[in-house]
């Protein structure tokens, strides 16, 4: 299943119904706006930008990279002609840089098909996704929820979801992985859902009592 008006509807009756926490927290938080990212190669690319480094220097990067790119934007085959050097040159590490360019190659010359990846399974996407250097399951996650719309997605290692968790679910300290699961099982197959509910937590933690940051798209 993918994000559609009807999918939402039910995924958040499931929800309210299923669990009693993921319902206050589906009131606080409002209705469910997540839009999807159509542009698949732009966003793994600004995925790798974003590892490990601030908004702010992720962004400033991004506007490098553009700048660079020209005309022709962040497209495979335009991006897969620079040189090391020149990648480097807009901020990118040696090891970001490497990255971005093996994302160019393995899409431009089909070995990663982005057309037509929707069509396949979450775990299959995961798998031809995670053939890219510097793409890991989680970012494959993330593109599965936020570029392909897939309603079942739960990131049981992502920092914000957990920290979601342990603040609305009462716990002492971050969950581990069976934990997260267990807490998570009733949302299935809303998964991806309630994880966008959980990272939107942190948003009003944020403004109440300048609590973390969640997934910012």
């Amino acid at each position: 299943m993918i994000l559609t008006p009807t999918h939402i509807q039910k995924a958040r009756r499931h929800l309210r119904s299923a669990d009693p926490v993921m319902k206050a927290v589906i009131d606080a938080v409002g209705p469910f706006t997540l839009r999807l990212e159509r542009d698949r190669f732009g966003m793994l690319v600004r995925s790798i930008i974003s590892q490990q480094i601030s908004t702010s220097a992720a962004r400033s990067i991004r506007r490098r990279l553009q700048e660079l790119a020209g005309p022709d934007g962040l497209k495979p085959a335009n991006l897969a002609r620079f040189t090391m050097d020149q990648l480097r040159s807009v901020g990118l590490s040696p090891q970001k840089a490497s990255y971005v360019a093996d994302l160019a190659c393995k899409v431009n010359d089909g070995t990663v098909d982005l057309r037509q990846i929707g069509r396949l399974s979450d775990e299959r996407i995961v798998e031809q996704l995670t053939l890219v250097k510097g793409i890991g399951r989680w970012t494959a996650q993330m593109f599965l929820i936020f570029s392909l719309g897939r309603l079942d997605v739960f990131p049981h290692d992502d920092l914000g979801v957990r920290t979601a968790i342990r603040n609305r679910y009462g716990l002492d300290d971050l969950p581990d992985k069976h934990t997260a699961i267990t807490i998570a099982a009733p949302w299935r197959p809303y998964a991806s859902v309630a994880s966008w509910y959980c990272w939107r937590t942190l948003d009003l933690d944020r403004k109440t009592n300048n609590g973390a940051k969640g997934y910012p798209t």
